[in-house]
């Protein structure tokens, strides 16, 4: 009799911890945000150029989804879409900012400020990306310990192109608000993957008890690319393949540490990019099977490779088709954790049941906005069936570089376009005219989202 109690207690035990309803504890948050990886840089992607074993495994114990996009595929864009919720036309945040940079305003509450409220410890370690002001720095948004770079790496001295012009500002690293290095060079950025990896697992020992959010944008792989002495040739394809190689130690390093103090089980795991690869840089960019690549709002572009661990609600091993983006994760984060969403408006929304492959789930959106800069370019269906390009110019690579030098960009044109996503995710044939009704409710949608965000 005993052990037939004891069979039945650990069968209601695992069956309760698989079918958690949110909010009932409080998970650990873990986002490991790239720089310009490419989106068939990893498996289950594509036809992968190098193993990265420890990305496998997450995506092993995970869900690997197909179609997640960015509303813009440029840094600071990109990653204040994903802290904020909000698309870039209501932020007004467009493009890659410089120093000094005010960034995402303080009217808008960013994941770090809305978890923290919440009583989560925070922490971002990374490239921040989204202000560069005492107001808007990721020490003052939200995130009670802090590391990392306030911009891209290549604002630096040794610009390949623009060095006297960037060289104006020396590229600093701060930690906790304080700067101290005052001048990053080459030896420490060899050392950027390896120091947000170790920030980030001292955080998870020190704070196991939870709850926590850790956000970890990487500097790597955006240019110009650096990797530490112990992964330097070790992939045997080139310096770009040497950092992936650290990239994905680094990601072996924060799953295991998770392990380590029994807290994976409860803790969600987001890895994904904030953009498509930066192909002028040729061997030293990323792969896209897609249409044109980063700076662009073709899915070479904005469509990110993206896996999710949650062994308390998202199934293991699978491949997800279903359409969502990095605007949806603050929501689905809060629905999640149970904490209340910002008193400001966003655009996301809460798509878990999509993550966790509900059966009839449906996308709550009835669109997804594309920009470049500040000229919006489009818009998807939620259901990412359907995408309508706006007429608008766009950059387009006529020969790449190597060895770190950029190639040579031309500049194509678009007139008003209808892609069928399912049938054509290659964005090759306009179906403008084959589907009127499709094209003139996207074109409405679009129509109604320029007028209110773009207006000015």
């Amino acid at each position: 009799m005993k052990l037939i109690f004891t069979v039945l207690f650990t069968i209601l035990t695992l069956f309760t911890s698989c079918n958690q309803d949110p909010g009932s504890s409080k998970p650990n948050v873990v986002i490991i945000f790239l720089d310009d990886s490419g989106w068939a840089d990893f498996e289950p992607f594509g036809e992968v150029v190098l193993e990265t074993p420890n990305v496998t495994q997450l995506a092993s114990e995970g869900t690997a989804f197909h179609n997640f996009y960015v509303p813009q595929a440029v840094c600071s864009a990109s990653r204040s879409a994903l802290l904020s919720g909000c698309f870039p036309g209501r932020t007004k945040v467009f493009g890659a900012h410089g120093p000094n940079a005010w960034g995402l305003d303080t009217t808008f509450a960013t994941m770090g400020e809305v978890f923290k409220r919440a009583g989560y410890a925070t922490a971002a370690f990374g490239k921040w990306h989204c202000g560069d002001q005492p107001e808007t720095r990721s020490y003052a948004r939200g995130f009670d310990e802090t590391c990392g770079l306030m911009y891209s790496n290549d604002m630096w001295k040794h610009h390949p192109e623009a060095p006297e012009y960037w060289g104006q500002w020396p590229l600093k690293y701060w930690e906790n608000g304080e700067v101290t290095i005052e001048e990053v060079d080459h030896a420490d950025q060899k050392n950027l993957t390896r120091w947000y990896t170790e920030h980030a697992v001292d955080f998870i020992e020190r704070h196991q008890d939870g709850p926590f959010l850790l956000y970890v944008p990487h500097s790597m792989p955006h240019v110009p690319l650096y990797c530490s002495d112990e992964f330097e040739g070790k992939s045997g394809k080139g310096l770009y393949w040497d950092v992936m190689l650290e990239i994905d130690w680094s990601v072996g390093q924060i799953n295991q540490a998770l392990k380590d103090r029994g807290i994976d089980d409860n803790t969600i795991v987001i890895l994904t990019s904030d953009n498509g690869p930066w192909i002028s840089y040729g061997d030293h960019a990323g792969i896209t099977p897609y249409r044109e690549a980063k700076g662009t709002s073709f899915d070479g572009g904005v469509r990110s490779a993206c896996i999710m661990k949650y062994p308390g609600g998202i199934k293991a091993g699978t491949i997800c088709e279903r359409t969502f983006g990095t605007v949806d994760l603050l929501p689905t984060l809060c629905h999640l954790a149970g904490i209340a969403l910002p008193e400001n408006e966003i655009d996301g929304k809460n798509v878990w049941d999509l993550i966790t492959g509900t059966e009839g789930a449906l996308n709550p959106h009835e669109y997804y906005a594309f920009s470049n800069g500040d000229n919006f370019e489009g818009v998807m269906s939620g259901d990412g069936n359907w995408k309508l390009h706006l007429p608008h110019g766009y950059r387009t690579l006529e020969s790449a570089g190597t060895g770190g030098m950029a190639g040579k960009y031309g500049v194509g044109e678009i007139d008003t376009a209808l892609f069928n996503m399912k049938a054509d995710p290659y964005e090759t044939t306009n179906v403008l005219k084959d589907h009127p009704e499709v094209a003139e409710k996207l074109i409405s949608l679009a129509e109604a989202h320029k007028l209110r965000f773009y207006s000015e």
